[in-house]
Order: structure tokens, then C-alpha cells, then sequence
């Protein structure tokens, strides 16, 4: 793997580290999932289904909990940032002037006027950031002879921190860019260590235990949570195995965590539940199809999508 590949794999390592249990926690952005999957809990029965942006984000609600800081002024933070990736992540399957009038609408409809109009201009931004973010980084070409993983990944974050000034002020990079920065140099203080050689294994943990100790307490608890979940889940595991209700259960989770992360967990209950189903029905149907290639693709279809069928070959 390439020096570059090396600390990208890294940074993104760390950053979805605890994706999926700030998401059962109700924090920070979602993770990514497969169309038709739910992000967020259901809406009532009553309520429409939201018509998806782009077709792969079916089943998904834009990220980013946006607020005002007080009465219209804007809150700039990681939350509006994750709601212009959001969309920003339907490029392939819509244009960008398609993308960025998505986004608009989105601001329109949460924000107050004048908290919608400063978060348009940052949205522009944003997207010249973007635009100037991917030039550089084909300008930075590979890494000097002889650097290590730590210093090549440490230039590019300074590069980027330095690009960002003609950009944003000190408290806009801040608040939308803080906590990447931090994940981003965390990491990088980790790659440091793994690259020392004059370390011994005993200095080199006790060392990363040190930066353990350092994090700010919100990504302490990133790195903690997913942890705490899989402490919880064998507890579920071993009370169901003991004949607990889905209302035990319920129960469990909730003075773990809270009433809203139990039904996240009920909700990917259910979605498991239900794929297992289809999963046996499609075993026992294909059983009878005596191996025809044309009929056992109709039955893929009619009971999984494209996406779902990629993980079929683990359960035939």
C-alpha cells in the first residue's frame, strides 16, 4: 500500500472507529448504509416516506442537526458540515448545481432566513474549498524519499488547515473542522508511534495509553462506545439465551444507555430479523431450482436489492 493510501486508511480508521455506536447513541452522523436500510428510526405510520435526494439514499433522512446559537445568528459546527456531505455525496448520481439547490431547499426549510442566508455562504465556501482541497491534493504528490507515514500524513493536514484560511475565519474552520482535526491528529500522534523504533512494546502502549487519557472527552467517548455496546450486546445475548422478552431487552439497553439508543437497538432487530427471513425463504426456494442459473437470479431479485444480493454468498 502506498504511503498516501497508508494515511488515509488511517484517518478513516479512527473516524469510523465509533461511527455506528454514536449513531445507536443518537450522536455525531450516521454511518453509511446500504439502500434501504433506515438511518433514523421510522416515522409514524402516518407520516409520507421522504422522497430520497438520489435513489441510493432511499430509506435515509439528510444528516446534520442544525440549530442557531441564539435567535438567527448560525451555529457553525461539525453538524452543518455533515448535512453538506450529505448531499455532497450524491455526486455520480446528480450534478453539483443539482446538489448544491438540494442542499438550499434543506437550509431553507430548518433554519431561519438569516440563519439560512449565512449558512448558503458558507456552503460556497465550502464547495471553492472542496474544489481547491482536491487540487492540492494532486499537487502534493507522493511523499519525500525516507519520510515517515506520521510526517507525510502531518503535511497533509497542515496543508490543508493552511488552505482553509482563504476560506473560512479561525472560528468557522473551528467550528465546522475541529473535530476532524482532532481525530485527524490523534491519529497521526498514533502513526508517530508506530513508526519510532527506538520504542520498545511496553513504552510504545504505555504511550498510546497516554493519548488515550489526552483526548478531548468527546472523542474519549467515541472510543469507549463501541465498546460499551459490545459489552451490552453479550449481556442481551446471554439474557435471551436465558428466555428474555424483547421487552427485557428493552429494558437491558435502556439503563445502559438510554430509552432512544434501545430502540435504535430494536430497530436493527428487527432489520436483522427480517433479513434472516428473507434469507431462509430464499434457501428454501432455491433448494427446488435444481441449480438453474435463470431462475435462481428471478428469485434473488424478487426478494433482494442489488446491493443486499452482495451479501447473499456468505448465507448459500
Amino acid at each position: 500500500m502506498s504511503a498516501r493510501g497508508r494515511q488515509g486508511l488511517a484517518a478513516c480508521v479512527l473516524a469510523a472507529a465509533g461511527a455506528f455506536a454514536l449513531w445507536i447513541f443518537g450522536a455525531g452522523a450516521p454511518p453509511e448504509l446500504p439502500p434501504g436500510a433506515s438511518a433514523q428510526p421510522a416515522p409514524p405510520a402516518s407520516s409520507p416516506a421522504p422522497v430520497p435526494f438520489v435513489p441510493s439514499m432511499a430509506g435515509t433522512r439528510p444528516d446534520g442537526r442544525l440549530g442557531a446559537a441564539s435567535g438567527e445568528v448560525l451555529k457553525v459546527d461539525a453538524e452543518l458540515r455533515h448535512l453538506f456531505d450529505y448531499y455532497l455525496s450524491a455526486l455520480g448520481e446528480a450534478e453539483l448545481p443539482a446538489i448544491r439547490a438540494g442542499i438550499e431547499r434543506e437550509l431553507e426549510r430548518r433554519l431561519q432566513p438569516a440563519a439560512a442566508a449565512e449558512a448558503k455562504r458558507l456552503l460556497a465556501q465550502y464547495l471553492a474549498y472542496k474544489r481547491s482541497l482536491a487540487e492540492a491534493e494532486q499537487s502534493l504528490g507522493a511523499p519525500a524519499s525516507g519520510s515517515t507515514f506520521a510526517a507525510a500524513a502531518r503535511k497533509r493536514l497542515l496543508a490543508m488547515q493552511e488552505l482553509r484560511k482563504r476560506y473560512f475565519s479561525p472560528a468557522e474552520a473551528a467550528g465546522l473542522f475541529g473535530d476532524t482535526d482532532a481525530r485527524d491528529q490523534d491519529a497521526i500522534a498514533r502513526l508517530a508511534l508506530v513508526d519510532d523504533k527506538t520504542l520498545t512494546p511496553a513504552q510504545r502502549l504505555q504511550k498510546m495509553a497516554d493519548l488515550d487519557r489526552s483526548l478531548p472527552a468527546g472523542l474519549q467517548e467515541e472510543r469507549a462506545a463501541p465498546q460499551r455496546v459490545l459489552a451490552v450486546e453479550q449481556q442481551v445475548e446471554a439474557a435471551r439465551n436465558g428466555g428474555a422478552s424483547d421487552d427485557d431487552v428493552f429494558r437491558l439497553r435502556a439503563a445502559a444507555f438510554d430509552p432512544q439508543a434501545a430502540n435504535r437497538l430494536a430497530q436493527l432487530d428487527r432489520e436483522q430479523a427480517e433479513w434472516l427471513r428473507r434469507v431462509a425463504a430464499y434457501r428454501s426456494a432455491s433448494a427446488g431450482l435444481q441449480g438453474n442459473p435463470a431462475a435462481t437470479q428471478h428469485l434473488r431479485d424478487s426478494l433482494f436489492t442489488s446491493w443486499e444480493q452482495k451479501r447473499l454468498g456468505a448465507y448459500e
